[in-house]
């Protein structure tokens, strides 16, 4: 095991209390592709004493035959258990590992280093609390090594060991290593780190992993285990509001009725008030109740069973929480997007929006912007590619209840889901609620020409700035109407951006209709309280096999 213990033998159930109270560490090591992202998690259980016997002789047997170091103990085996791994020496999926010291226990996830599983990365990245960034010291930092840095930033992790592997092959020299660690803080410092911890290492050979190397005398700060069993973390989110999302609603018989769910944070006891998000409605809390009892307190983590003394109605997805400190319950949510699929993102394209417990449908409205892994710098784009991270704003077909990211993981998070592959596109962290009405482009000149009978409106974007939805309102013209389309017009357009034609009656329809279908665009109705409503906007032109498909158009 990991670490030896006289308990084990004098008393075995202090053993265990112990072993109950220990601080759990989850943390990644990510970087770009050979750093030594599995040679490093593997030579950590090896040194720790976390390899069975079992487990040794089948090491020892698959180092001989797929191992890259000459028939000596390939420490990344251990990781790399896919046989796509194996022989292309790379790491395709997430592999997760459990280990323990004296001092702490540990789950570590080993993440690919290719671009194309970035995807991966994200995943692992998305429930650990410290990020081991590895280096090569030969190669210094690279795109994939800025690309996760910049997510690992994004979800949330403030604690980041900058490892720089490999320094048995540069003679451990002193100024390579300050080199890239100067490199790596200019880059670092917009993305928020609470704090860099730069160690030298060689993971292959055990430098400054568990005992500090007699290969770099220079180096006068923690070993990796030490800072791993040190780290102080920041506090959980029990003392943050309460936040529950139902996850089932419990009526096993007449006279029960339960919301179970997992509480996100906060901390809830029998009498306290609750609020639904959705509706604003109010209740007290009667019972705790779970498969050991009832429960006098429960915390953050904690899957629990509420009963409320109010028959109040509360559906699966929604939201139970304090009620002097309500999450943001809306529409229009703007969040960062890590796009995680082939085919680029759609806007105006409906998807499947799943947040904690809820799945809603939902559009992209515009992408912001996408940020330049390697300056992180904004550029305007129209839409997201694969691996690609960016801001956009987006629009469900109902309000749902969610915080932003930075302050609760739990509920600031969801994932876009494609309805007909049922594949996840991308992974979102909110940022915060958009404007129900965004600073509007002036995409109009209503000064135009009457001709004849109808009035000719000139279509034109004068403010290159204007994202979002932009409205072109005709509720105050009477009669037919005609556009002339600008250039800048269907730049706009382009761009993902859709425009809102607000009519005054169902004869300056065909006027709309017509602009549509002659510049091939897609758009969608609805009637409303004053009048008619037409959306309209840019999408990509697909094969003639989706041509008519009416989740696809919009129509």
């Amino acid at each position: 095991m990991a670490h030896k213990s006289e308990l084990i033998e004098k008393d075995i159930l202090a053993y265990l209390k112990s072993q109950e109270e220990k601080s759990l560490l989850r943390f990644i090591t990510c970087g770009s592709v050979d750093d030594g992202k599995s040679t490093l998690i593997g030579r950590l259980l090896w040194d720790s004493k976390m390899v069975f016997e079992d487990q040794l002789a089948a090491l020892e047997a698959d180092s001989k035959k797929v191992g890259t170091q000459g028939g000596a103990i390939d420490y990344a085996l251990l990781m790399d258990g896919l046989q796509a791994e194996r022989e292309q020496g790379i790491t395709i999926d997430v592999a997760y590992r459990f280990f323990s010291t004296d001092k702490r226990k540990f789950i570590v996830a080993d993440t690919p280093g290719h671009e194309q599983y970035t995807r991966n990365m994200v995943t692992g990245a998305s429930t650990a609390q410290v990020a081991v960034i590895l280096v090569d010291a030969r190669k210094g930092l690279l795109t994939q090594t800025r690309r996760h840095s910049f997510l690992v930033s994004l979800v949330g992790i403030r604690n980041v060991v900058l490892a720089i592997n490999k320094m048995d092959l540069i003679d451990f020299d002193q100024q390579r290593f300050e080199s890239i660690l100067r490199d790596y803080e200019q880059f670092a410092a917009p993305l928020g780190f609470a704090s860099i911890t730069a160690i030298p290492l060689s993971a292959l050979n055990g430098d400054n992993m568990i005992e500090a190397s007699a290969n770099t005398p220079w180096y006068t700060g923690p070993t990796l285990m030490n800072y791993l069993e040190t780290v102080q973390l920041a506090g959980d989110n029990r003392d943050q509001p309460f936040r529950m999302p139902v996850q089932w609603v419990n009526r096993p018989h007449l006279n029960f009725r339960g919301f179970c769910g997992t509480i996100a944070a906060g901390t809830i006891r029998p009498g306290d008030e609750l609020r639904v998000a959705a509706s604003g409605r109010t209740s007290r809390v009667t019972r705790i109740v779970t498969m050991d009892g009832d429960l006098p307190e429960a915390t953050a983590g904690q899957a629990v069973t509420l009963t409320l003394e109010d028959e109040i109605d509360i559906s699966r997805g929604e939201m139970l929480t304090a009620p002097d400190a309500p999450p943001i319950h809306a529409r229009h949510p703007e969040a960062h997007l890590v796009w995680m699929h082939d085919e680029p993102l759609q806007p105006g394209q409906i998807y499947l929006v799943k947040t904690a417990t809820g799945v809603t449908p939902g559009r992209v409205t515009t992408v912001q912007y996408a940020v330049d892994v390697n300056t992180l710098e904004h550029k305007q784009v129209p839409t997201l590619g694969l691996n690609e991270i960016g801001v956009a704003r987006l629009e469900l077909d109902r309000p749902i209840s969610f915080d932003p990211y930075r302050q609760n993981r739990d509920t600031g998070s969801f994932i876009l889901i494609d309805r007909i592959t049922n594949a996840t596109v991308a992974a979102g962290m909110v940022i915060a609620a958009a404007p129900l009405e965004p600073k509007m482009a002036h995409v109009a000149d209503l000064t135009g020409t009457s001709r004849g009978h109808s009035r000719r409106i000139s279509l034109s974007e004068a403010s290159t700035n204007g994202i979002g939805v932009s409205v072109v309102d005709l509720t105050e013209e009477w009669g037919p109407v005609e556009f002339d389309v600008a250039n800048s017009f269907l730049d706009y357009l382009g761009k993902g951006n859709r425009i809102l034609f607000r009519l005054r009656d169902v004869g300056q329809l065909e006027a709309v209709a017509l602009l549509a279908y002659e510049h091939t665009l897609s758009f969608e109705f609805d009637r409303t309280a004053k009048g008619v409503s037409i959306l309209i906007f840019k999408r990509e032109t697909r094969s003639v096999s989706r041509l008519f498909d009416d989740a696809r158009t919009g129509i």
